[in-house]
């Protein structure tokens, strides 16, 4: 017998082993009787993780928002964006313009200075985050201030 014959061999012999399907081995020996099955689990859905304004990030720059919702019957607006894990992600301030016709949000997030030595993963988290009008919102529209 050959080298190759034999390599080619237990190549065969190895990934046929490993190849049969989780539900043949476990599968009952009478075609009626019931098979256990194992729950499919999942995460609980959660809503976005609330965050308030640190004040103190390094390299602020403007993040745009996806959802803006008025809240407290207008008096509040509720926004919801997406962005990183803290501490390398932390919303710094918010900032709100009001005029008779529009108010103007915008997001500014920056690392916690914190941050500076830590490894952070790289994935996107949902977040949200109230502000306070001055007057409720009645007719006036609410622009991203990230995107002007």
């Amino acid at each position: 017998m050959t080298k190759a014959t034999l390599l080619a061999g237990s190549l065969v012999l190895a990934t046929s082993c490993a190849a049969a399907p989780p539900a043949k081995q476990a599968a009952s020996s009478t075609p009626d009787a019931p098979v256990a099955v194992s729950p499919v689990t999942t995460a609980p859905t959660k809503g976005p993780e609330p965050v308030k304004p640190t004040g103190d990030a390094i390299n602020v720059r403007k993040v745009r928002w996806t959802k803006a919702k008025p809240v407290s019957k207008g008096k509040k607006i509720q926004l919801v964006w997406s962005s990183g894990v803290a501490p390398c992600t932390v919303l710094h301030k918010v900032k709100v313009k009001e005029t008779t016709k529009k108010v103007t949000i915008t997001l500014y997030e920056g690392t916690a200075p914190k941050a500076r030595n830590v490894s952070c993963i790289m994935i996107a988290v949902e977040k949200t985050t109230t502000v306070k009008l001055k007057r409720a919102l009645g007719k006036r529209k609410i622009v991203d201030g990230a995107k002007t």
